[in-house]
């Protein structure tokens, strides 16, 4: 453990503001013997000083580039598009292994420079289920953003708030609501209920049972829907084009937590661009009005809760960084992806 070098690097995209790892639990990391480097970022929820209290060494952003190649590279979102080849293990949701636009060259860039994707959102235990997740935010933010729009309350471009601030808006709209929730016993579904709840709703709630033979009517008939389902095998869509135009249709609001825009896998192949901050609302139909949330990022709209608790299931994983386990299987899967597209990998590289 002593030789492992993290180094967490600043987020290029404006809009996020999580962190993987918070600074009382780097400073964890560095009592067991881990090197911490934290690039220097104005956007992140934590200051970089808090960083440094916490005995983490501090770096310029963008700087992870030239960092030694033993070096393990930590962050979230994507990687900015130099250099072509990249060097370093990497730990970051990809979305590089489900035929996403900009799958093949991003894999093409770790091969070219022999490092390696550990992908998050494969970072999993034994069975399969993942060990670190932002997805009952995820949930919680879109169901949220969902209501207030639907109600005529949601203030436009976002910006990142606090659970206390945000709940204070769902309780203050109103209006009866017919809801539904797709996945709703999964992370992001608990979390679509719960913030539904704290607008006065209480959604139909679906989940594996009813959407092995989903009931597109009953879809249809619901004014809100939020879809938390990701799934990793090809499945049905839930909505089609050809459904939006059923003449009576009463769904007015649909919000995709899941995102998968792109993917083959997708089950709402319905729009092919997500939204964001600035405008976070596509209108799909005119007639009846239908209104599309599609945010990748919807939980650093409240980052302070999502990077805790996110943090905290990082954190016995990066303690436990090292060949076979969960690492592994991301390693495993990395090559996996590789493969499917026909790259050549050359010799692989442990973890």
């Amino acid at each position: 453990m002593t030789e492992l070098h993290l180094w967490l690097r600043h987020e290029t995209r404006t809009t996020e503001r999580r962190t993987p790892v918070v600074p009382s639990d780097a400073a964890r990391l560095v009592d067991a013997g881990v090197t911490l480097t934290v690039e220097d970022s104005p956007q992140r929820v934590h200051s970089i000083e808090a960083y440094e209290q916490a005995g983490c060494r501090v770096a310029e952003a963008g700087s992870w580039v030239s960092a030694p190649p033993e070096t393990v590279v930590v962050g979230l979102k994507e990687l900015p598009d130099e250099p072509a080849g990249l060097t370093h293990r990497h730990i970051f949701f990809g979305h590089a292994y489900k035929r996403q636009p900009g799958a093949e060259p991003l894999l093409r860039r770790f091969l070219a420079g022999g490092g390696a994707l550990l992908d998050l959102e494969y970072l999993v235990d034994d069975e399969g289920r993942r060990l670190a997740a932002f997805g009952y935010w995820a949930g919680y933010l879109g169901a949220a953003l969902a209501v207030l729009h639907h109600r005529g309350a949601l203030k436009v471009p976002l910006h990142p708030t606090s659970k206390g601030e945000l709940d204070a808006e769902l309780g203050a709209s109103a209006g009866e609501l017919s809801a539904l929730v797709i996945g709703a016993l999964g992370r992001s579904g608990r979390g679509a209920r719960a913030a539904l709840g704290v607008a006065g709703a209480e959604p139909t709630c679906w989940d594996l049972a009813e959407t092995r033979d989903l009931d597109r009517a009953a879809l249809l008939e619901h004014e809100l829907t939020v879809n938390t389902v990701l799934t990793t095998r090809p499945i049905p869509p839930f909505l089609t084009d050809k459904d939006l135009d059923e003449p009576g249709r009463r769904l007015r609001t649909l919000c995709d937590v899941t995102c998968d825009v792109g993917s083959p896998l997708n089950v709402l192949p319905v729009y092919d661009t997500t939204t964001d901050w600035t405008r976070p609302v596509r209108r799909l139909r005119e007639r009846p009005a239908l209104d599309l949330i599609a945010i990748d990022n919807l939980p650093s709209l409240l980052p302070l809760e999502a990077s805790a608790d996110f943090s905290a299931a990082l954190l016995p994983r990066l303690l436990e960084f090292g060949v076979g386990g969960p690492w592994g299987r991301c390693l495993d899967r990395f090559h996996q992806a590789c493969r499917e597209l026909g790259l050549d990998e050359g010799e692989f590289r442990d973890v």
